[in-house]
């Protein structure tokens, strides 16, 4: 048995980071589907901005709706849900045959609006209704304003990937966005069975302290500790009498799902992540790289207890060595929504450009 059909017998779904239109083309993504057990995806500006940078593979695309008089935004919305209807297309049996558990992809909104409630809850209808499909979730960070229309978002019966989570603090922010959600449809007599997903960045963590002077012991160990922590915390939010009373109106859990699990340095294990966050009833979302790599090398370790096992004593250890978790969960999520803001702007850019430049071919 390859290991990653162990990991998703360990119930632990895993998806791909990572959306192009090639991908769709040359069937890599069924590929992916067939022999890696891969049962979603996610997409964010950074990998729509690379995808449709390189190469020519949607200039025909671009060209046919520039001329038809879409610009900037809105040709960009449409482009990219093409793919990702595309991929969820390929992703429904797994869809149906988990009763809507899996089998998901996500398009993020616009990031410019990330401060701004309101006008996230509107695109995340929009782009909910111009989607078409019943297993793609909406992506909304899970900013201060996020957290609003997270739950106007479920409140409304849009199914939301939370995103930009760096701390235990975050994703609960994010659960409780998603329970009051529920339980307000629930008061008005409605279904409470809108998916969600709460995704933890990991990585970022690592990146963040590289230059701070640490125990060997406590090297590449603080996004996992992390990772842990919140697992132990959607486990015991998922013991709580609030969720029984959901699941029993049938409500599904807001499964956890750990995000950017690639490692950057060359010198570890390309698969770090994904063996030590391996746990049932989660989500592991990762680049095209670290699933081959996986695929090829890597090792399942023992799923993370369900008290998240050491992470606190590890965090203990940060917090001696000098870093304050609290902070930089904040400064993360803070830098996280700028990153993802400069790459909507260059995205637009590069849509603007290539729209002129194909229209009048």
């Amino acid at each position: 048995m390859n290991i990653t059909k162990q990991l998703h017998d360990l119930q632990q779904s895993l998806w791909l980071d990572n959306i192009t239109r090639q991908l769709l083309d040359e069937g890599v993504l069924q590929k992916y589907i067939d022999e890696f057990s891969v049962t979603g995806l996610t997409s964010n500006p950074t990998i729509f901005d690379e995808a449709i940078g390189k190469g020519g593979y949607y200039d025909a695309a671009i060209r046919a709706k520039a001329k038809s008089g879409l610009v900037g935004e809105a040709l960009f919305v449409e482009i990219a849900l093409e793919d990702l209807r595309r991929a969820a297309d390929l992703f429904l049996p797994e869809y149906r045959a988990s009763g809507g558990r899996d089998g998901w992809v996500s398009m993020e909104v616009s990031p410019l609006l990330a401060d701004d409630a309101d006008a996230t809850l509107a695109a995340a209808i929009s782009i909910h209704g111009l989607a078409d499909r019943p297993n793609l979730y909406v992506k909304i960070p899970g900013t201060p304003a996020g957290i609003k229309a997270i739950e106007e978002a479920i409140f409304a019966g849009v199914p939301v990937n939370v995103t930009l989570l760096f701390s235990r603090e975050q994703y609960l922010a994010a659960a409780e966005a998603y329970l009051r959600g529920l339980e307000r449809r629930l008061a008005k007599g409605l279904s409470a069975t809108i998916s969600s997903v709460a995704s933890l960045f990991v990585s970022r963590w690592d990146r963040a302290v590289a230059g701070v002077t640490l125990p060997e012991e406590l090297r590449d160990r603080l996004g996992i500790a992390i990772g842990r922590r919140c697992y132990a915390a959607y486990r015991q939010l998922l013991d709580t009498p609030r969720w029984r009373k959901l699941g029993a109106a049938g409500a599904e859990p807001q499964r956890l799902l750990f995000a950017s699990t690639g490692t950057k340095d060359p010198k570890l294990n390309p698969s770090l992540y994904v063996e030590a966050l391996a746990a049932p009833d989660t989500i592991n979302t990762m680049p095209e790289k670290t699933l081959l790599a996986f695929a090829a090398h890597g090792a399942l370790q023992a799923p993370i207890p369900t008290d998240g096992g050491d992470a606190e004593e590890i965090l203990q250890k940060f917090a001696a060595a000098g870093v304050d978790i609290d902070a930089l969960a904040l400064k993360l999520q803070s830098e996280g929504a700028a990153s993802f803001v400069k790459s909507w702007q260059e995205l637009m850019e590069l849509i603007v450009v290539k729209s002129a430049a194909l229209a009048k071919s």
